[in-house]
């Protein structure tokens, strides 16, 4: 009987999970301003309370950052990044639930800002655009313009 639960088991979590994810894990988007540079990216958080973060720049692909991060009730969320170009950041954060918030920090090419686990509406307001520069959002996505660029009105399909 023992053998014939272990299988079942074996069975159902490779049905549930993508080949090499841990069973009691969670991957979900990332949003953030580092240096002035928007990067997406994506955090695999288990259930441990430790993870992985990997986040990409939007304007310069080649430029990536890798981390890891640990969560606890009592003393918040922490992590670290090493990125492509040798920088590296610390930051904190704080779970808005249990697959959701938002963090800031500090790295050697300048002040980060994040999101994960929110859509680019809901990331607006947690995110710092450095000066001279702002967030547009739209349904789904996100862009850090120059602050003196005018907003332009959305197509509305409609012809004068």
């Amino acid at each position: 009987m023992r053998k014939i639960l272990t299988a079942v088991f074996t069975v159902c979590a490779a049905w549930i999970n993508p080949a090499g994810a841990d069973l009691f894990s969670s991957t979900g988007p990332v949003i953030a301003i580092l240096a002035g540079d928007l990067f997406l990216g994506e955090a695999e958080g288990r259930i441990g309370g430790s993870g992985t973060v990997w986040i990409q720049s939007r304007s310069r692909p080649e430029l990536s950052c890798r981390g890891q991060f640990t969560y606890s009730a009592e003393l918040g969320g922490v992590g670290n990044m090493l990125c492509s170009d040798g920088a590296t950041a610390t930051f904190k954060f704080r779970r808005l639930g249990l697959l959701r918030g938002h963090g800031t920090g500090s790295s050697t090419r300048g002040p980060l800002s994040f999101t994960y686990g929110l859509s680019p509406v809901e990331s607006e307001p947690y995110l710092k655009a450095p000066p001279g520069k702002t967030i547009r959002v739209g349904a789904n996505n996100l862009l850090l313009v120059d602050a003196t660029q005018p907003v332009q009105a959305a197509p509305t399909g409609l012809r004068p």
